[in-house]
């Protein structure tokens, strides 16, 4: 049985001949890298903290060591990370730049600690999961997995409420947030809980909390380092990310769930995904014309 994660298919609706290359020859697997180190850093201190507040008291979760937890994670996160790079002398991020990261870091738990009850209130309000494992059978022998962030349960109104946590340099635009590829996460993450745990799709609401590691300097107004963002998620919206799943599926596999490998996958050549692709210096694997 394959399966499939939402990073898997985000990156075929990128570039599927850059999916090909990864996910059936096998080259430029991504191993981590500062940011990676710093998000999943970030994702243990957050989610520690709601545990604590909802499962005890949000006294409890302010007097949690966040500053101790993320640094002993971050080193942890770059231990695991350097162990996976092939070079040993390939370096992964200075000093410098660790110690960057760290202090904004420690500026965003601040803040996210002082303004708490905008985002997270116990009052009527219960923790329904963290790291929720999706695992949801498809056509073709395929298994879409995957993890939830934070789910928060509304007692009142019996509804849920489906996180994401995501870290960024200074924070979603309105490109970003129109930017699908980021967005559709979400609406494929409610409708598979949904038919995973059976319950009813029109009773769940989606959310990315961003988290900001910069701030525009020079600016007359209060900023905040956190930011939340939702993405539209009724039928039309899910019905035209099924779609494109739908497409994905029927393009890389066959019906015994293996790679289509002698597919003929469309590069999509532009500035946006060519910038930073791993392979654009690699006229071998990848010419940059479009086919």
């Amino acid at each position: 049985m394959a399966r499939i994660s939402y990073s898997q298919f985000s990156q075929w609706v990128q570039c599927p001949h850059k999916w090909k290359l990864q996910y059936i020859d096998g080259y430029g697997q991504f191993k981590g890298n500062i940011y990676t180190i710093f998000g999943s850093a970030m994702h243990e201190c957050i989610q520690l903290y709601l545990r604590v507040m909802y499962a005890e008291s949000i006294k409890k979760a302010n007097e949690l060591p966040l500053d101790e937890l993320l640094m002993d994670e971050m080193k942890k996160q770059y231990l695991e990370t350097k162990e996976n790079l092939e070079d040993d002398d390939e370096v992964l991020s200075s000093a410098e730049e660790l110690k960057e990261f760290y202090f904004q870091g420690v500026q965003i738990l601040d803040d996210f600690k002082k303004k708490r009850a905008h985002y997270f209130s116990k009052k009527g309000y219960s923790l329904a999961g963290i790291e929720r494992p999706l695992n949801y059978k498809l056509p073709k022998n395929i298994n879409f997995v995957g993890f939830i962030d934070v789910i928060i349960r509304d007692e009142i109104r019996d509804r849920l409420k489906i996180i994401d946590i995501k870290t960024s340099t200074m924070g979603w635009n309105k490109w970003a947030k129109a930017d699908k590829n980021k967005s559709n996460q979400l609406l494929l993450y409610k409708q598979f809980y949904s038919k995973q745990f059976n319950f009813p799709i029109d009773k769940i609401d989606v959310e990315f909390f961003i988290v900001k590691r910069k701030l525009y300097e020079n600016l007359d107004f209060p900023q905040r380092r956190i930011q939340t963002f939702v993405p539209a998620s009724g039928t039309p919206s899910i019905n035209k990310v099924n779609t494109s799943l739908k497409e994905f599926i029927d393009e890389c596999f066959d019906e015994e769930g293996k790679h289509n490998e002698q597919h003929i996958y469309k590069k999509i050549v532009s500035t946006k995904n060519c910038k930073y692709c791993e392979f654009k210096d690699k006229p071998e694997l990848c010419d940059r014309k479009a086919n």
